[in-house]
């Protein structure tokens, strides 16, 4: 069946969480105070998608930094509709990133703002061509809501699953932790993105890792991309009849680089997305999102990230014809 055609710009829905970060690096002389979560992929965003889209963000903002967060949106060339930027009673999320090695960090969070439920899915998603979804926080959505877009959004929709995969004590630490029902979230999503040791919680200690992906593919998810850093990414896709599973590496041709990688996964999957948007392969959409996440290891916070690119012309990810997502029926 084909889709209504709307009249204007195409909507892309970016659903997450904007906090304030605090980044104590090893590379860093003094310590960094920046927006971030949802910021990094906004910023990439705003660089790469396609011609004809608009950003809608889709962020609940603690009353405490309301004012100031909804100016820095507005910051944005292509965010072309605040009306799902929504003040909460909530102090907004704040975290606290302390690196103890180039890669290795630990997160204090403070603050938090609610996440949106499956009845206020139902306000936006009408809305929009496509859905972005980072977990930041790891409760913008609970499983009804992401069902709900599972079984009602009919646009391409992309998931980087991160901080499902975090346990957040009581005195604010984050902790790994494997995820109740991770083929559900995977499953109601057509690509999905996770790094390598999320990925690893993920399959829950199975030795056969496509095995592990196979409930996912067999649900809503037409592609699953585990990131693994200087080593690249992995593509699984589905492969055929009895739960086949298919992987594609897509190294990073340039090598590994120094510098602070707060918000390189973030910058990786909003640059991955809008290259299937513009009309990619995924392997072509990987290798552009390798080339982006590895230009903000020389920059700390989106700000400063967004003048990089603005001092060079970013990579343009436009294609004639969207990407079709295939579902099961």
């Amino acid at each position: 069946m084909s889709e209504a055609i709307r009249p204007g710009p195409r909507r892309l829905g970016v659903l997450g969480t904007l906090v304030r970060d605090t980044i104590r690096h090893p590379g860093l002389s003094r310590p960094v105070r920046a927006w971030g979560g949802v910021a990094y992929a906004l910023a990439a965003l705003d660089a790469v998608l396609p011609p004809g889209w608009i950003l809608v963000p889709v962020v609940k903002i603690g009353g405490d930094l309301f004012a100031e967060a909804r100016a820095y949106l507005r910051s944005f060339a292509r965010i072309g509709d605040m009306t799902f930027a929504r003040r909460a009673p909530q102090a907004n999320n704040r975290v606290e990133l302390v690196y103890s090695t180039p890669s290795d960090r630990v997160e204090t969070v403070t603050g938090g703002v609610p996440g949106w439920s499956a009845e206020e899915l139902g306000e936006f998603l009408p809305g929009f061509d496509a859905l972005y979804v980072n977990f930041v926080a790891g409760r913008e959505l609970d499983p009804e809501g992401a069902r709900r877009i599972r079984d009602e959004f009919a646009g391409p929709c992309h998931a980087d699953l991160h901080s499902l995969f975090l346990d957040l004590r009581s005195d604010g630490h984050r902790r790994p932790r494997h995820l109740p029902k991770g083929e559900d979230w995977a499953g109601s999503f057509d690509t999905v993105q996770m790094n390598r040791d999320e990925f690893a919680l993920f399959r829950g200690g199975a030795e056969d890792p496509p095995g592990a992906v196979a409930g996912a593919l067999a649900a809503r998810a037409a592609m699953l991309v585990v990131t693994l850093g200087a080593d690249g990414a992995e593509i699984m896709t589905a492969g055929g009849p009895r739960g086949t599973v298919e992987t594609e590496r897509v190294p990073v041709r340039a090598g590994p680089a120094p510098g602070d990688p707060t918000g390189c996964g973030d910058i990786w999957g909003a640059t991955f997305f809008a290259g299937l948007l513009g009309g990619a392969g995924p392997a072509v959409a990987v290798a552009r999102a390798h080339r982006m996440a590895r230009a903000k290891l020389g920059s700390s916070g989106p700000d400063e990230f967004r003048a990089s690119l603005a001092a060079a012309e970013p990579h343009s990810l436009a294609a004639a014809e969207p990407l079709s997502f295939s579902r099961p029926m």
